[in-house]
């Protein structure tokens, strides 16, 4: 497929021109805002998520401890995943890649939802991170015209007005996440082009050149860039979570040959070479080619990525990088590390719940109303 990019950059801005774009910051249209306030109570609020409501609309959704539904925010469109604002206890929803709005929210619901879009010539790819000191959103986005990845800034104080942005050196940048040094952001280059006019679709397969990639927060200077060996550029560098050692898991989405699948977790450091996990038997085709979602457990100690084609959870052990233990569940994606070794875990059919690697499941409700998009994330 031969792509036009200057074409579709003007179709693009002629679109925006009629729609969100034209929306100053701070506004917020009636498909955008607080809804269906089940129990206004801040404290009981202890995950969110992304989630799709049974009537086919979308939503964000504030759930207590025990998977009982506090309260909702309406989103016009599906959402991704959702970056938290700890010191303000707000949260920032991005729309699923490749869409062009976010919407900021209190958790409390005490002040309007806040939206913002994609400046004309980016799109988003769902994922975001605060700075440290909670001053600047960093947002991973789509120089369309270009086919290069960057990361935008956006002043929190400002209504997230874009400030500047800075080179993701890859294409296709996807979930990004702040270090615990809290100068580090880690990016998951998924080598993958889009562009809004094509959805989904995969526009340079061929040439795909996924990458792990750390830069200092404040400059935007490169400071490590890991790429897969050349038989591996199509193993898509998706979904990232650091363990207590700062190093950087990542999970991946093979866009190639079913029998040929390789491995899909892996890992690397500041310093450290990217490999992937070894298992005593090969899991990567078995996954189905795809992971969803990474976390990590509260103490850092454990990896979960969960393959939702394939219904499976996986917990790996940091230290060792052997695949600990696995659990069932259809369509599981959602995952967080709550307390201890304790997970948190959602499906795209409802369910959520808790659970031990390796041992029994803690706690399950089922929410027949929701289905919940690929990531889960515990407040507090």
């Amino acid at each position: 497929m031969v792509i036009d990019r200057k074409s579709l950059e003007i179709d693009r801005r002629s679109l925006l021109l009629g729609s969100l774009a034209l929306l100053p910051v701070g506004a917020v249209p009636k498909a955008f805002a607080q809804t269906g306030t089940v129990d206004a109570t801040a404290r009981d609020a202890a995950f969110v998520s992304a989630a799709k409501k049974a009537d086919g609309s979308f939503a964000v959704v504030l759930l207590s401890a025990g998977g009982r539904l506090v309260r909702e925010v309406a989103l016009s469109a599906r959402g991704h995943d959702i970056a938290l604002h700890r010191a303000t206890s707000s949260a920032v929803v991005f729309a699923r890649r490749p869409g062009t709005f976010a919407v900021a929210f209190a958790l409390d619901g005490r002040r309007e939802p806040v939206i913002f879009t994609a400046t004309p010539g980016r799109h988003f790819y769902g994922h975001g991170a605060f700075s440290a000191d909670g001053r600047l959103l960093y947002v991973s986005e789509n120089d369309i015209a270009n086919a290069r990845g960057v990361v935008g800034m956006y002043d929190v104080s400002a209504g997230f007005k874009r400030i500047g942005e800075f080179p993701s050196f890859g294409v296709g940048p996807h979930e990004i996440i702040l270090l615990p040094d809290g100068r580090t952001l880690a990016i998951a280059n998924g080598g993958i082009d889009t562009v809004p006019e094509s959805g989904r679709e995969n526009l340079n397969l061929d040439d795909m050149a996924p990458s792990l990639v750390l830069v200092d927060a404040t400059t935007g200077a490169l400071i490590a860039n890991h790429t897969l060996d050349a038989g591996l550029h199509r193993l898509s560098i998706r979904h990232i979570a650091a363990d207590v050692s700062g190093t950087i898991w990542f999970g991946g989405q093979w866009e190639g040959d079913v029998a040929a699948t390789p491995e899909l977790i892996g890992r690397a450091g500041r310093d450290v070479a990217l490999r992937l996990i070894a298992p005593h038997a090969a899991l990567g085709a078995s996954l189905k080619g795809y992971i969803g979602s990474m976390a990590a457990s509260a103490d850092g100690r454990i990896i979960a990525a969960s393959a939702p084609k394939a219904g499976r959870i996986l917990y790996i052990d940091a230290a060792s990088g052997e695949v600990r233990a696995h659990s069932d569940l259809k369509d599981g994606c959602g995952i967080a590390g709550d307390h201890d070794d304790v997970f948190a875990v959602t499906s795209g059919l409802g369910a959520f719940r808790h659970e031990v690697p390796g041992q029994s499941i803690i706690s399950e409700a089922a929410l027949a109303d929701l289905a919940f998009d690929n990531h889960l994330r515990r407040l507090g």
